[in-house]
């Protein structure tokens, strides 16, 4: 038995396990199905990721107010790095699924970023992907990655990207809007994952829903105008194609960070961090060519 199985069993709340199995999916924590006399449920096991500025404790905040506005499940316990949901009967999304059902997911964003932040009690983590970009490189470079060579250029790139930004309302925001963050139970949509919640505008999660999910230049341009009520202006737009050039880009780099310091069965941080600078340079270049 692990040691993130043994802290599961060892939770006060159960009445009698039935069964405990791994759950497969998550690229950086443990979580297993556990049935017991009360029903099923999914048991996660992480903890603080300083190195990827995740904190439990306002994670826990970010999805007790999920569930408050319908995004995401309940939150049945959160302590110590273990969270505890029910076990929601439902399809995780690939690509594709988000691709084609691109508005009921974008409305569950509109939703978070409408609602959440009324619901958000305690100090206010802000997400600022150009200050992430920034720390992460830091780190690389105190650890001297293969990727080192790479930092200088990398950070001129996110100076460039940040000043491209407009100023946009601060909303509440999910920050990781990998596809299988998104499920479907066939009668409606779930967000989950919350660990990267925080405050911010919407454009990281606006970028970062195409850059993560393959979405094409025509999709994208449904999507801004799905979400502003009409095509963004000009200066919007780059700001928009400046900001999926940083999500990529923070992917990228998240990989390369969690090389360093996470273990998960079945994960290859390598290959996901090579997968993801891949996209980051050809969104640069697309992003070059654009609006040069």
């Amino acid at each position: 038995m692990d040691d993130a199985e043994r802290v599961v069993r060892a939770l006060p709340i159960w009445k009698d396990i039935k069964s405990l199995a791994p759950l497969k999916g998550g690229v950086s924590n443990a979580s297993f199905v556990v049935e017991d006399a009360g029903g099923r449920f999914v048991a996660r096991v992480g903890h603080d990721y300083p190195f990827h500025q995740v904190s439990r404790e306002r994670e826990a905040e970010a999805a007790r107010a999920a569930y408050a506005v319908g995004l995401s499940p309940e939150i049945i316990l959160a302590r110590d790095g273990v969270m505890v949901t029910p076990f929601i009967t439902a399809r995780t999304f690939a690509e594709a699924d988000v691709r084609n059902d691109w508005q009921r997911c974008l409305a569950l964003i509109q939703r978070c970023h409408r609602d959440m932040a009324r619901r958000i009690r305690g100090q206010g983590a802000i997400f600022w992907i150009f200050q992430i970009l920034r720390d992460y490189a830091a780190t690389l470079q105190a650890a001297q990655h293969r990727e080192t060579p790479n930092l200088a250029r990398w950070m001129a790139v996110t100076d460039e990207l940040e000043a491209a930004q407009v100023p946009m309302p601060i909303i509440f925001g999910h920050h990781d809007l990998l596809p299988t963050n998104f499920m479907d139970d066939g009668t409606r949509l779930w967000l989950i994952d919350w660990e990267y919640g925080a405050f911010g505008t919407a454009m990281f999660d606006l970028a970062n829903l195409a850059a993560a999910n393959s979405f094409t230049p025509g999709l994208e341009a449904q999507m801004l105008a799905a979400y502003f009520g009409k095509a963004p202006d000009a200066a919007t737009t780059r700001a928009y194609y400046a900001m999926k050039v940083a999500a990529a880009l923070r992917e990228a780099m998240w990989g390369m960070i969690s090389e360093l310091h996470l273990s998960a069965p079945g994960v290859d941080y390598v290959a996901y961090a090579a997968e993801y600078t891949g996209r980051f340079d050809a969104i640069l270049s697309q992003y070059r060519k654009d609006f040069p």
